[in-house]
């Protein structure tokens, strides 16, 4: 999952990915004010570390070994939220800087969650349905007391899904008769109480997030994605919806990838003949008409807008001076290192952070949340027009304060701030505010 560290001439950049949320958040802490010393520590910590080791009987009568992680950083607004993904390379610092983004990016949209996430060292591709069930229920109840409609709440990850969410919930219901507890989890099946809507939001949200940017005339070329020339890396749950989603808005999809490699067409690809190709094939690769290429190359194609929604570390200090789109739209998690963050801002090339652009997926959770406390269940408009406003409303929220540092009328301790900073910003002092508010306790 790209830990090797990028090489350059004159460095070798750290992509340790606790040292990376420290190093971003050590960059935003300069422009917040009145921020405590003991508050720094007591933010950039995880509050609980679960680490889990339990067997499972697999389908040749072995027995196998699993170790899962369940990281809570922070519940000053409420219940912590998170992911849970599944893949051999899962560590527990993953994890651990995964549950900081999360709160960060819960205060940035204004939900009510705290930060978590969870991770399971397995390879699901090498694993049977029933195999991936067992190991999924006995995690599950591995942490019994942990998780909880008002404590915790897992959803789909890298590698996990409605059918992960909905053995999860099973186990749970089962080991807590009597209440309703639909809202342990998130991402669920429609018929088991899942939204409307829910699996759409990550890649629907990356569009909104574009288009709101797109609006401000940043870039004076573009002030919507018509038109736009537009490369995502990683054709998954994410990067597959949104790009049906910019192809609906008149963008021209150039390039698609997936974990085996890319296929580039300069006049443009049908992200629904790419779904079939792949679902026939089991990879974008060989499509017809498409000239084949890695995802390292996609990365440095010219494009106008580049979305990388597959794994962490993409885009370093290695390949930045090479990237060639306008703006880069973050739909993974932590694709950008920051001395990758360094070279763009330089270059003049914008980009969207996770905490913002990929945020449509816990805004859509935290309505299935709502709708599952009150037993109700709401249309697919009625979900993505709230989702549509709160992304909206973030991303006003922090463009306004990036160009408050631009014109001067607040002002910054280094150079004028690049967007992923002034996200963390706003986060950092909302979750600040209210925990002064809340009050130290004892």
């Amino acid at each position: 999952m790209a830990r090797k560290p990028a090489q350059t001439e004159n460095q070798i950049e750290d992509l340790d990915p606790i040292a990376i949320s420290d190093r971003q958040f050590d960059q935003a802490s300069k422009y917040v004010k009145g921020l405590k010393r003991g508050l720094i520590e007591f933010l950039k910590k995880p509050k609980r570390v679960n680490i889990v080791n339990f067997p499972v009987e697999m389908d040749d009568d072995s027995v196998q070994s699993f170790e899962g992680y369940r990281v809570i950083h922070n519940r000053v607004f409420g219940p912590s939220k998170g992911g849970i993904r599944y893949h051999p390379d899962v560590t527990m610092a993953e994890v651990i800087s995964l549950a900081k983004l999360m709160t960060w990016k819960c205060a940035l949209v204004n939900i009510p969650f705290g930060g978590a996430k969870g991770g399971l060292v397995c390879d699901p591709k090498r694993l049977s349905e029933r195999e991936l069930r067992r190991i999924t229920r006995r995690f599950t109840s591995e942490l019994f007391d942990e998780l909880g409609p008002h404590q915790d709440i897992p959803a789909p990850d890298l590698y996990t899904g409605e059918q992960t969410m909905a053995w999860i919930f099973d186990t749970y219901d089962i080991l807590h008769p009597g209440y309703n507890n639909r809202p342990v989890v998130t991402g669920k099946p429609v018929e088991m109480g899942g939204s409307y809507g829910r699996h759409e939001a990550t890649g629907n949200g990356c569009l909104f997030v574009t288009q709101r940017f797109l609006s401000k005339a940043l870039i004076p070329d573009y002030q919507d994605v018509a038109g736009m020339r537009l490369a995502i890396q990683g054709f998954g749950d994410v990067g597959a919806v949104a790009a049906d989603a910019f192809h609906r808005e008149g963008a021209k999809i150039v390039a698609i990838s997936d974990s085996k490699g890319g296929i580039h067409h300069e006049a443009g690809l049908d992200p629904a003949a790419v779904q079939k190709h792949k679902a026939e094939q089991g990879s974008v690769v060989g499509m017809a008409g498409t000239t084949a290429i890695s995802n390292d190359e996609l990365l440095e194609l010219d494009c106008d807008v580049l979305l990388p929604a597959a794994l962490g570390n993409q885009i370093h200090a290695g390949n930045a001076a090479n990237i060639k789109a306008r703006l880069v739209v973050e739909g993974a998690n932590n694709p950008t290192t920051p001395a990758a963050d360094r070279i763009l801002q330089e270059r003049g090339i914008y980009v969207l952070p996770d905490i913002l652009a990929n945020s449509g997926g816990v805004t859509v959770s935290y309505y299935e949340w709502v709708q599952n406390q009150v037993n109700e269940q709401w249309d697919y408009d009625t979900t993505t027009a709230k989702m549509c406003a709160k992304l909206y409303a973030a991303t006003d929220a922090v463009f306004n304060r990036w160009q408050a540092f631009v014109v001067g009328e607040e002002s910054a301790p280094e150079r004028v701030p690049d967007f992923r900073t002034v996200a963390l910003v706003i986060s950092i002092e909302r979750v600040m505010h209210a925990t002064l508010m809340r009050g130290i306790w004892p």
